[in-house]
């Protein structure tokens, strides 16, 4: 079965610096398959023959936290998982880049999106969002994203359990798991 590992808080402001190669052979260590990885900010495709999404989030925080000395959190989904994200967008969203950023705020269980959606504060007229079955989709208004409370996700007991993508992000992740590899 395909999966898509999200690692929060590596390579970002210069912290718990992973190179991808590293990164790749963790995961081939663990005995997954077709290990690819995705820009440099932790997203990782792979195969399994394991079913358990808890054993897989388990087994690699633990390798990763040894590995690379870090508190690692994951967020794990599987290729039906990741279709219903995808298959969950709101009408119109991602369809003006010019207006708005678009993020998917991705949560990890026992998080639900619907619960991060009422603890997450909004800014009127600037930020917008929606929940979904594994993420949220979140939108600001380009040129007040120094208005957007977004920012403010940092403050909150949630932030742990959830790691952002941009959209674009989000969709070349869905079309590279799509692809044979």
């Amino acid at each position: 079965m395909k999966y898509l590992a999200l690692l929060r808080g590596i390579n970002v402001g210069g912290n718990n610096i992973i190179k991808m190669v590293d990164l790749k052979l963790c995961f081939e260590e663990l005995g997954y398959t077709e290990v690819t990885t995705y820009i440099q900010s932790g997203n990782v495709l792979f195969s399994s023959k394991s079913r358990s999404i808890n054993k897989i989030v388990a087994d690699l925080q633990s390798a990763l936290s040894k590995r690379f000395n870090y508190n690692s959190q994951v967020v794990a989904l599987n290729k039906t998982q990741f279709a219903q994200v995808m298959t969950g967008v709101p009408s119109g969203y991602g369809t003006k880049p010019d207006t708005f950023r678009y993020d998917v705020i991705f949560v990890k269980a026992p998080l639900t999106a619907n619960k991060a959606l009422r603890e997450l504060p909004m800014k009127a007229g600037v930020d917008n969002a929606t929940a979904g079955k594994h993420a949220l989709y979140f939108w600001r208004v380009k040129g007040k994203e120094s208005q957007s409370n977004l920012s403010k996700i940092v403050q909150l007991k949630l932030y742990k359990q959830v790691t952002i993508r941009n959209w674009n992000t989000t969709s070349k992740l869905w079309e590279l798991m799509n692809a044979e590899r």
